[in-house]
């Protein structure tokens, strides 16, 4: 999953990323209205955490040619706005999918991206299952061979990728992409260690294979 903030304070900016990216999303950060509306016409994001008081561009304005524009990712406003009248007005005028008041939980935060980012897709999937693993995606829970298995949210969210490849190969720069992000260097390790632990916890090594130039797939 991929997702922007758009949010000027900059301490709650990287504290949101940081947090995020520890749920297996892949994060951007926009500091300003201008920069988040560009981001999103040039990168495919599943959601988009947006402040409604941004400086360059409003958040409101930002929501609104989002709107107009084709394949616009989920908006969730998050915003110290919270009166029923401005979440009504973000919701129905502006056209956000969701509204979050500060302060908030960000247990809720979460919840509630994970909720958006599968209302984004075509149709919401049920459990996938390949080669004796079984993936749940809504409970996000795992099974392989019949045994549960305890995965980390970035872990599950590189099987959740290679399930839904149904053993077709999936690139290197995929797994970058959608489950780490634009500031991951390609040429570090991260992918191929937690491929490693995804393989050991699955049980053997022969669970996921490594093509040379083609990237992770499950082997039946």
């Amino acid at each position: 999953m991929r997702v922007l903030v758009a949010e000027d304070h900059r301490i709650l900016a990287r504290t949101l990323a940081t947090g995020l990216r520890r749920e297996a999303m892949a994060v951007d950060v926009a500091h300003a209205g201008d920069e988040a509306e560009r981001m999103c016409l040039l990168t495919e994001y599943d959601v988009l955490i947006l402040d409604r008081d941004l400086p360059g561009l409003s958040g409101d304005e930002v929501c609104r040619r989002l709107r107009a524009a084709e394949g616009p990712p989920r908006i969730l406003m998050l915003t110290a706005a919270g009166e029923v009248t401005d979440k009504v007005y973000g919701l129905t005028a502006l056209g956000a999918d969701d509204y979050l008041a500060k302060p908030f939980d960000f247990a809720e935060l979460v919840a509630r991206v994970r909720t958006l980012s599968r209302r984004s897709h075509q149709p919401a999937p049920g459990a996938l299952e390949f080669a004796g693993i079984v993936l749940d995606p809504v409970r996000h829970r795992v099974h392989a061979h019949g045994r549960p298995v305890d995965l980390t949210p970035r872990e599950f969210a590189v099987l959740h990728l290679l399930l839904r490849a149904g053993g077709a190969p999936v690139p290197h720069d995929t797994l970058v992409r959608t489950v780490w992000d634009e500031h991951l260097d390609p040429r570090t390790s991260a992918v191929r260690a937690t491929v490693s632990r995804l393989r050991g916890k699955l049980g053997g090594g022969g669970m996921i294979a490594a093509d040379t130039g083609e990237g992770y797939r499950l082997c039946g």
